[in-house]
């Protein structure tokens, strides 16, 4: 293996179980909001809808065509307007609940204690998220990830998202390094491994569901574990 010096990580879905901590929190807003005698047959129903429409509205902020603030309350606004109920109250409160509640619950992927515990005294350790500035750091210090990294970088203090080259640019000048000696580890192919590609790192894939792809990977994982061995 080529030698590195700096280990970039994506945050959620690469360490940070993001679909566990959600199914928490939606289970609990389902509870709370009593969503099923408002006419929700269930909270699979409910999380289908919302899933829909957060991808939607997601992809619009990539492209900077919304704002966080307007996403956060109208991915509520429209799952619950797909059962008809346009009560905005409950969607502002389901949105703040949910920005709110979800960073502290800590699932986090199977080894990836081990493996930060493992890395962490043998390279310099970074992390690069698009997630929200607030959002991020809270997920952050819950996990006590303090302990692991030198560098946190996110979209909002970068002014851009991954895949844009200009976050990478903006991460590795804040880690003092360039990209020839970094690898970055996310299961995103399009957002982390095509990005980084672009800017000329290394990368792993972080596949844990064994999908199929066309795109070329300096690395393939399937669980954090591997990367001990990788390593």
């Amino acid at each position: 293996m080529k030698k590195y010096k700096h280990i970039f990580f994506d945050l959620d879905r690469t360490l940070w179980d993001f679909n566990a901590s959600a199914d928490d929190t939606f289970k609990q807003m389902y509870r709370k909001y009593a969503l099923s005698d408002r006419g929700i047959p269930s909270l699979l129903a409910f999380r289908e809808r919302y899933e829909v429409h957060n991808n939607m509205l997601w992809s619009w902020y990539r492209k900077g065509e919304i704002l966080k603030e307007k996403l956060n309350v109208r991915r509520f606004e429209l799952s619950l307007a797909d059962f008809g109920i346009t009560d905005q109250a409950i969607a502002i409160g389901m949105s703040e609940d949910y920005v709110l509640v979800n960073p502290e619950k800590a699932f986090l992927f199977p080894g990836a204690i081990e493996a930060l515990e493992y890395l962490a005294p043998k390279y310099l350790l970074h992390l690069i998220t698009n997630g929200f500035q607030e959002v991020q750091e809270q997920k952050f210090h819950i996990a006590r990830f303090e302990r692991f990294f030198k560098t946190v970088t996110t979209s909002e203090e970068a002014g851009f998202k991954k895949p844009e080259p200009e976050i990478f640019h903006f991460a590795l000048e804040k880690a003092d390094t360039y990209a020839e000696e970094c690898i970055i580890i996310g299961d995103d192919l399009a957002v982390d491994i095509v990005g980084a590609r672009n800017v000329g790192m290394d990368q792993v894939y972080f596949n844990p569901s064994h999908d199929p792809y066309d795109e070329e990977v300096t690395y393939e994982i399937a669980c954090l574990r591997e990367l001990i061995d990788l390593f």
